[in-house]
């Protein structure tokens, strides 16, 4: 995405809303536009970047990034998988247990997790649909995550995960 059209015409803006006035007036609006370039470009990427943050939100779990690429921002955007590549992913891993966490050694672990409210209906809706509770729903989804990556830690070998639950 090319920001000097959008900078460009902020500048016309104001040189036109200036030239109203005398020849002073629009002399220091030349010189104020061509100082607020780098800042308007600021400004331009922070809402670029909020917009993204909230159509990320929306699309959970799905997302929308902003990168720069040569001073320009670049959108990024990566879909959840579909309902085929999900029923697929979960057609190649054993079926998890009816209570992974019943069977684990460890006990269990309290984990504080923030989803978007509507991916938190979605959840609550398909745990309905399957008679059992939100936390037994959620720990069958990490186990076939987990199962379907294989248990890969991460480079730096602790215990974290990454990729998309649905």
């Amino acid at each position: 995405m090319n920001l000097n059209g959008y900078v460009e015409r902020l500048r016309e803006q104001l040189l036109v809303a200036s030239g109203t006035g005398d020849d002073d007036i629009l002399d220091i609006a030349k010189r104020l536009t061509a100082s607020l370039d780098s800042a308007t470009r600021v400004v331009l990427l922070e809402a670029l970047s909020a917009a993204a943050d909230e159509i990320t939100r929306e699309l959970a779990p799905g997302r929308v990034e902003i990168r720069l690429r040569g001073g320009e921002p670049e959108f990024v955007v990566e879909s959840p998988p579909s309902e085929e590549e999900f029923s697929e992913m979960g057609a190649r891993v054993a079926s998890p247990v009816e209570d992974p966490a019943e069977t684990e050694d460890g006990g269990t672990a309290r984990l504080n997790l923030r989803l978007p409210e509507t991916l938190k209906r979605r959840i609550e809706d398909a745990a309905g649909v399957e008679g059992v509770s939100l936390n037994t729903w959620l720990v069958r989804a990490a186990s076939v995550a987990v199962e379907a990556s294989g248990g890969r830690r991460s480079a730096t070998g602790g215990d974290r995960y990454t990729g998309w639950i649905r």
